[in-house]
């Protein structure tokens, strides 16, 4: 082998060699980019997570929706109240809640006109939620079709139009939806349903279950037992979570 064909074998080699070198560096640049965009994607993941939802409340002791005693989304299991707030940060919450109503409104009339339905709007305050209700307008009846079988098309609406409160106000919203008056004449039937299981438990003095419950109903019952004097938890998870009442 000559000289010169010796020369251009080993520059070959060495640009081979520096091609690999050049790849290898490469593919570990970008293998480390990969894993910092995995982590910085999973971490932003991570700090996006949103509160919980009132439909995970039911992996808890006692949902914030049916804490006895309170209406506040930051009350405890025992449902304690909230510390009375300042008269500026009450009429502030007030507003808020007013907004919350006038935000669920324009939606649910935007709904009930894509649906061509009838239907009027109230909006009202309770306590410290906004309270909507879809009635019977001068045009026509709600559809009761509105409310399901068990509430379960009104509790689909609840969560859609407190999804579209907190798009628009940036806030979690726990309005409270009435159609056709089917929330108020269950609360009366679970009033009456409670006073009897109390009078109950307090006779016999053995706990006493009750049929599974929503966590409206939920809430309805436990008001009611505590104003009684009685002691109310509820067990399982839904849809068979449920109260018990235990005598005093």
């Amino acid at each position: 082998m000559s000289d010169i064909q010796a020369t251009q074998r080993d520059d070959a080699s060495a640009a081979e060699a520096t091609e690999t070198v050049e790849n290898a560096d490469t593919t570990a640049t970008v293998g480390a980019t990969a894993d910092t965009s995995g982590n910085a994607a999973m971490t932003g993941a991570g700090s996006a997570t949103t509160e919980p939802s009132d439909a995970e409340d039911a992996g808890e002791a006692q949902s914030a929706d049916e804490a006895p005693g309170t209406d506040d989304a930051d009350s405890g299991e025992d449902g304690a109240s909230a510390q009375p707030a300042a008269k500026g940060e009450k009429g502030s919450r007030v507003r808020q809640l007013e907004r919350e109503g006038e935000v669920a409104a324009d939606f649910l009339e935007s709904l009930l006109d894509i649906a061509d339905l009838d239907g009027d709007i109230d909006v009202d305050v309770d306590g410290d939620r906004a309270a909507i209700a879809i009635v019977d307008s001068d045009e026509g009846r709600v559809p009761r079709r509105l409310v399901g079988t068990d509430g379960k098309v009104l509790e689909a609406l609840q969560e859609l139009t407190r999804l579209a409160v907190q798009a628009e106000t940036g806030e979690r919203s726990r309005l409270m939806l009435d159609i056709a008056g089917h929330r108020a004449e269950r609360r009366s039937a679970l009033v009456e349903l409670a006073q009897a299981a109390i009078a109950e438990v307090k006779q016999s003095g053995v706990k006493q279950s009750l049929e599974p419950m929503s966590a409206f109903e939920r809430k309805v019952v436990h008001d009611e037992v505590a104003a009684a004097g009685l002691v109310s938890e509820s067990e399982g998870v839904d849809p068979n979570r449920h109260i018990v009442i235990l005598p005093a």
